[in-house]
């Protein structure tokens, strides 16, 4: 019973509910929010939402709220952020592969800034941006070759990644952006990797950062902007001793060791950190399968409604909400799609637990909804806001 003991849910709400759902604790996120304007308050920072973590329009709703920016991935999502209310102005476009209808988008829009990613993209932007008598405002993505340690799959700023200019063609690639016809150059724009909870990789991009504009101000090249991305990490662990991310040490960390100049902003693309905690996905078990080694729970909700354990190993905290029993057993929690990855958990301490039960997998408010699949022909699933 302890662990649902320190839910904030309404039980006899959710088990009227048809599972499985996302549940969403509305004042943990406007908490979260307040807390981020709180310590930028003052600051020359800007804080873009990354819609690519959750583009629920609740969600957006509460961004927009908040005073933040847009940071988009996809044409999609840039529809998604206007209808939201997002200001063009506040909105960074990133991605390797921006077709032309995406970057016609953008220019008809007069969005921010483009994060380009090649050169053969800002190519492509320039010349759209001529045909349509419009001016694109760009970031280069850099990439500043720095290991953040974490998963393969979330790692991003690494020679090896498909990510951004390398810091051999930078100089080359600042130089065409200002000699090409209809690109303004805003910027530099970085980002290193995902779920990051050791803050170093942060100082070492501090360091690169610095260096960088050390050089080009020697060639007297000024940036407008330095965008450093997002990453924060959360913990998935104990989402309620911390439901808010650090985000004193990470804002610290840029406030300390980031040398900006006069004029300058200093822009962020924050997803997980503000979203994850306030989300949970909701199930209920379908069966409690014995084999000769193993006990299953199996639950209505599977990787269709959250792929991360499967596809990065990741490890969410999962309680059972309604079991009254003091005695645990050890279980593997599974979903119902017909893949061996289907897998929750494996080898998961929970009280004992019986068909009807609502089982709660916790930090679902990130790459919950926003990866969900209708594979297997499942429906997606709901939604319910507290």
């Amino acid at each position: 019973m302890g662990n649902r003991l320190n839910f904030r849910f309404p039980i006899e709400t959710l088990q009227a509910q048809r599972t499985p759902f996302y549940y969403y604790d509305m004042g943990l996120l406007r908490d979260t929010l307040r807390k981020i304007n709180r310590i930028i308050d003052g600051k020359p920072f800007k804080v873009h939402y990354a819609l690519k973590a959750n583009e629920n329009a609740r969600i957006l709703d509460e961004m927009v709220k908040a005073g933040l920016g847009a940071d988009l991935v996809s044409g999609g999502e840039m529809k998604a952020a206007l209808a939201a209310g997002f200001k063009p102005v506040d909105m960074a476009y990133a991605g390797v592969g921006k077709t032309d209808w995406e970057i016609l988008l953008g220019l008809e829009n007069e969005i921010g800034c483009f994060n380009v990613e090649s050169v053969p993209e800002m190519e492509v932007i320039s010349a759209l941006a001529a045909e349509t008598g419009r001016t694109a405002r760009i970031a280069i993505r850099v990439n500043p070759d720095i290991d953040a340690h974490t998963h393969k799959y979330i790692t991003t700023g690494t020679a090896d990644n498909k990510f951004g200019i390398s810091l051999e063609q930078l100089p080359e690639v600042v130089s065409l952006a200002r000699s090409l016809p209809n690109i303004h150059l805003r910027g530099l724009h970085f980002h290193i990797g995902s779920q990051l909870t050791d803050m170093k990789p942060y100082s070492m991009l501090c360091d690169t950062i610095n260096r960088l504009q050390d050089e080009f101000e020697g060639q007297g090249v000024h940036f407008e902007i330095i965008n450093v991305g997002g990453g924060l990490g959360i913990d998935y662990e104990q989402p309620d001793s911390h439901p808010i991310a650090d985000f004193e040490q990470y804002f610290g960390i840029f406030d300390q060791h980031l040398q900006l100049r006069p004029g300058q902003e200093l822009h962020f693309e924050l997803g997980r950190s503000i979203v994850a905690q306030c989300g949970s996905l909701i199930s209920r078990v379908l069966y409690v399968k014995h084999s000769r080694d193993k006990r299953f729970v199996i639950l209505d909700a599977g990787m269709n409604d959250l792929i991360r354990p499967a596809l990065y190993q990741a490890s969410h905290l999962v309680q059972n909400l309604t079991s009254l029993s003091d005695e645990h057993d050890t279980y593997d929690v599974v979903g119902p799609i017909c893949e061996s990855s289907d897998v929750f958990v494996r080898d998961y301490r929970l009280p004992l637990t019986q068909r009807g039960d609502l089982i709660a997998i916790r930090s679902a408010g990130a790459y919950g909804e926003s990866m969900a699949s209708c594979y297997n022909m499942h429906p997606l699933s709901g939604t319910f806001f507290d």
